[in-house]
């Protein structure tokens, strides 16, 4: 189907380099990731000289990446939780998107809420077992502008993202994993919410997976496409970045 053009690859990652968003952190509670640094090795030159290659300094968390269960405390027992333990067949799904853009491009601390999915089910189709959930916002369209892409002031960050009652219907679905086009699974506000972050605590309490920094969700259907998203094997990776990658039918 893909060689004779029914189906079209949408790539659903932003570029990572040194420019790409990482989160930032209160001091007072957590270190933060570095930003992405790129080293040149050789460029047909001296240090070698018919091959271009470089080294990379970067967080398991930087750019569109994937959380696996162990990125969290709740998730911590998990023997397959991590990059390199997980099983992969779970990492190739239908994906489910739902398109909030609008709500929250009129509102960056938008909530996904159990009502708003259950409005989408019944336009779209019921949320199946194993499947992805990602949720649309464009919020990818601010990635070249990483003030703008965190959009913090003096009372935090406020981006769009889940409550925790949507997140916990979405695992009582089955889903495999939840995505956002924001900095991380949670909503800004999520730090101030019960339980606290509640994509990470309880997507992974539950072994289930998170995808952050998608982008270009706009390019896919609510139904019919199919995710890729697939972690390095990093050797007890927290979480990887990834080359998000949706197959879309034509037609």
């Amino acid at each position: 189907m893909i060689l004779s053009g029914g189906i079209e690859v949408v790539d659903c990652t932003g570029v990572l380099g040194p420019e790409t968003p990482i989160l930032r952190l209160p001091p007072e509670l957590a270190k933060d990731t570095p930003k992405v640094e790129v080293h040149k090795i050789s460029e047909y030159d001296g240090n070698g000289p018919f091959w271009a290659w470089n080294w990379l300094k970067l967080g398991e968390h930087s750019g569109t990446h994937f959380d696996a269960p162990h990125h969290w405390i709740t998730g911590r027992d998990y023997p397959d939780g991590y990059t390199d333990t997980l099983p992969v067949q779970r990492l190739v799904a239908p994906v489910n998107v739902l398109d909030f853009s609008k709500e929250a491009g009129a509102d960056p601390d938008f909530l996904l809420t159990v009502d708003h999915v259950k409005a989408w089910e019944a336009e779209h189709g019921e949320i199946r077992e194993g499947e992805w959930v990602v949720l649309r916002t464009d919020w990818d369209r601010r990635a070249d502008d990483e003030a703008a892409f965190l959009n913090a002031d003096e009372t935090g960050p406020h981006t769009p993202g889940p409550t925790a009652e949507a997140i916990d219907y979405l695992i009582g679905k089955g889903i495999v994993g939840w995505g956002s086009q924001c900095i991380g699974t949670d909503a800004g506000m999520a730090g101030g919410m019960t339980p606290p972050f509640p994509a990470h605590n309880l997507l992974h309490k539950a072994g289930r997976y998170g995808l952050a920094s998608l982008a270009n969700l706009d390019k896919l259907p609510p139904k019919g496409a199919i995710l890729i998203a697939a972690p390095l094997k990093i050797e007890r990776g927290t979480g990887s970045p990834i080359r998000a990658l949706a197959l879309v039918p034509r037609g």
